[in-house]
């Protein structure tokens, strides 16, 4: 039995059109209620005992699945109608939002892969020794506690059994929750033994210790990048209680065993990191905001204990080697083309969509459906985790699906420095500036900045593109859809992951260096014939054939050829082979061995008054046997001996 659909106007404060939603969902609405979650509860009860049911309405999600717990049941399925879309001064016009809202709820979206970590209470605390020591007295029934003081000396030094007191320089730290490493010089602990005032042990450097918690309280720099990202690092300034107070609550609850998700799946084989030591693509390293991606010869290593699943590294992986988890990419795109295919068939015409994070997006939204004008009738809100996961591949996706325009709502926490190249390069392969971050501070400003898109670029794409799970597939495919019959070559922005090759064929030897080491194998060579060839579409622009190039001929130009041309190989040099002068075998490139003969010739004792200078005009086989039967070959010794023969030995004897 197919699930119920129940639909609710909050007291009567929006309108809702049950048949609309039940044709674009496919499933029974029935009546529309007014108070679900509360005096109108049993008709839940009934329901859900009956069949499962699909609830419009997210903002009490908690009291249906509390409802759904003395049933015995799994918490129903509930998304947000009222205030993406029913709260708004548009509400009449909402019918075909509210449609695609409520078809896109409807999409299974499996719950990324996760691993376990256990945390034993092990804590760290650096800092002043008053606040420090104050924050080690509260925090010394949850958990075990070593204080490290970072002023000097400390003053009071009666051993408290409570906790550890150490003094030192803090030379390093590492890790991530319940996997903290940190070093110290001039470490010196307390000695509990003795009368009077204990003494400290001699300092000495170098001393290694590991914890589960960090708990920072200096008030000095981060020590890790985009600290608020490391999980079970804390911070707080010494003067500042609240955020201290704050922090000792949060490291005394991380006892126990979490979960930890697996964001970012990697498949090294598809990486392009480096190839014989040379350096190629490091995009992922480069918006890591955490510093989880490390080099590791020719693929990189991704820290998931550091991993704070951002996901920016899978929107600029050019091969797919790092892919995000929390959705996949594959989600994504079915949620883009859901949400505009239900939005046209509910009668809607220029959908615009809103990437917004959870946190901040879904709460300013909240804010100005509640006290404001609400979201227009044709903004559609989309919630993800990180906008980095919405990289220009999700954009172009969603304006080739039939989105007339993409806001990227970012947030005071969002990462915009790896989210504006992207919007960029969606922006210069669409051809115009279809895509936008905005950054309201209020939800007034977030209410004016999205109607200051209305009535512009409201024309959708002559043809719709459903996005395919390949992101480079599917960015190709949205480009030709948004240039409609147009299939020039677009220029695009410096890094770009797309781009042609281009060889100073005066300057190539090819020695095909490049074409043995190119990653995608977007350059290659002809086996029978010295031509060096390239496929545009599958260059990711990594650079490496420009660093083993050893006659610095080639340089990348970024762009996207959108004729069918860019899918074929085409030769960037060929030269007539050079034939063997013994036996006629084609064996390397003419011009390179009439180079060597001529920077030889007249100028090493070895190529001159001799033969040798016709072995390097030779295939490999008939070098060999040449230089063998040569009067002063190399290979030659002194004459084999007879072997000894019985007759010899009688000889001998008499």
């Amino acid at each position: 039995m197919s699930p119920r659909l129940m639909l609710c106007t909050c007291e009567g404060s929006q309108a809702i059109d049950a048949d609309a939603l039940g044709e674009a969902t496919g499933l029974s609405t029935g009546r529309v209620y007014t108070n679900l979650c509360g005096r109108e509860a049993p008709e839940f009860r009934k329901a859900a005992a009956e069949q499962d049911v699909v609830i419009a309405c997210g903002q009490m999600a908690e009291t249906f699945a509390m409802i759904a717990d003395e049933l015995g049941l799994s918490a129903p399925r509930t998304f947000d109608l009222r205030d993406s879309a029913g709260w708004s001064d548009e509400t009449a016009a909402a019918t075909p939002k509210m449609a695609a809202l409520a078809a896109a709820a409807l999409i299974d979206i499996p719950a990324a892969p996760s691993y376990d970590l256990h945390s034993g209470g092990t804590c760290l605390i650096l800092g002043p020794e008053k606040t420090a020591v104050a924050a080690a007295e509260r925090l010394a029934e949850h958990l075990a506690v070593t204080v490290a003081v970072t002023d000097g000396a400390p003053e009071v030094l009666v051993p408290d059994p409570g906790y550890d007191l150490i003094t030192g320089k803090l030379r390093r730290a590492e890790g991530s929750f319940t996997k903290f490493n940190v070093t110290f010089d001039a470490f010196s602990t307390v000695l509990p033994s003795g009368r009077g005032t204990p003494a400290m042990t001699s300092p000495r450097d170098g001393a290694k210790a590991s914890c589960d918690i960090l708990l920072d309280l200096t008030g000095r720099p981060s020590l890790f990048p985009a600290a608020e990202k490391r999980d079970g690092y804390l911070r707080a300034a010494p003067t500042d209680q609240p955020a201290i107070e704050k922090a000792v609550f949060e490291a005394a609850q991380m006892v126990g065993t979490f979960e930890k998700p697996l964001y970012i799946r990697f498949e090294p084989t598809l990486c392009a990191h480096s190839r014989a030591s040379k350096p190629a693509c490091s995009r992922c390293q480069t918006v890591c905001p955490t510093g989880a991606i490390t080099s590791a010869g020719e693929t990189v290593a991704i820290n998931s204990d550091i991993c704070a699943g951002c996901g920016a590294c899978a929107s600029v992986c050019p091969t797919g080697a790092a892919s995000y988890e929390a959705p996949t990419v594959s989600n994504i795109f079915r949620q883009i083309s859901t949400l505009a295919r239900a939005f046209r068939s509910a009668g809607g015409k220029a959908p615009r969509l809103l990437v917004h994070e959870t946190l901040f997006g879904a709460e300013a939204i909240s804010l100005a459906a509640r006290y404001g004008r609400g979201l227009p009738a044709d903004t559609i809100p989309l919630e993800v985790n990180s906008l980095a996961i919405f990289g220009h591949a999700e954009q172009l996706a969603a304006l080739s699906a039939g989105f007339v325009s993409v806001d990227l709502m970012a947030g005071p926490k969002t990462e915009v420095d790896s989210v504006e190249p992207e919007l960029e390069l969606a922006n210069a392969i669409a051809g115009r500036l279809l895509v936008r971050l905005i950054e309201p501070r209020t939800p007034d400003e977030l209410e004016h900045m999205v109607r200051d898109r209305q009535g512009v670029d409201t024309n959708p794409v002559s043809q719709i593109v459903l996005p395919i799970d390949g992101r480079r597939q599917t960015v190709r495919l949205a480009a030709k859809s948004l240039h409609g019959e147009s299939r020039g070559t677009i220029p695009l922005p410096e890094g770009a992951p797309y781009g042609a090759v281009v060889v100073d064929t005066e300057a190539c030897t090819l020695c095909l260096a490049c074409a043995s080491l190119c990653p995608t194998a977007a350059l290659s060579d002809d086996p029978d014939y010295p031509r060096l060839m390239f496929q545009q579409d599958a260059c990711i622009q990594c650079g490496l054939c420009t660093n083993v190039c050893p006659e610095n001929a080639i340089t990348l130009r970024p762009e996207m050829d959108l004729s069918d041309d860019a899918l074929r190989q085409t030769v960037l040099k060929e030269e007539e082979p050079a034939e063997c002068i013994s036996c006629g075998t084609p064996f390397g490139v003419q011009s390179t061995i009439d180079r060597i003969i001529a920077q030889l010739a007249g100028k090493h004792p070895m190529f001159s008054g001799s033969d040798n200078m016709r072995l390097i005009q030779m295939c490999d086989d008939c070098r060999i046997r040449a230089q063998y039967h040569a009067d002063a070959q190399p290979f030659a010794s002194a004459q084999r001996p007879l072997p000894r023969t019985t007759d010899d030995y009688k000889t001998t004897k008499n």
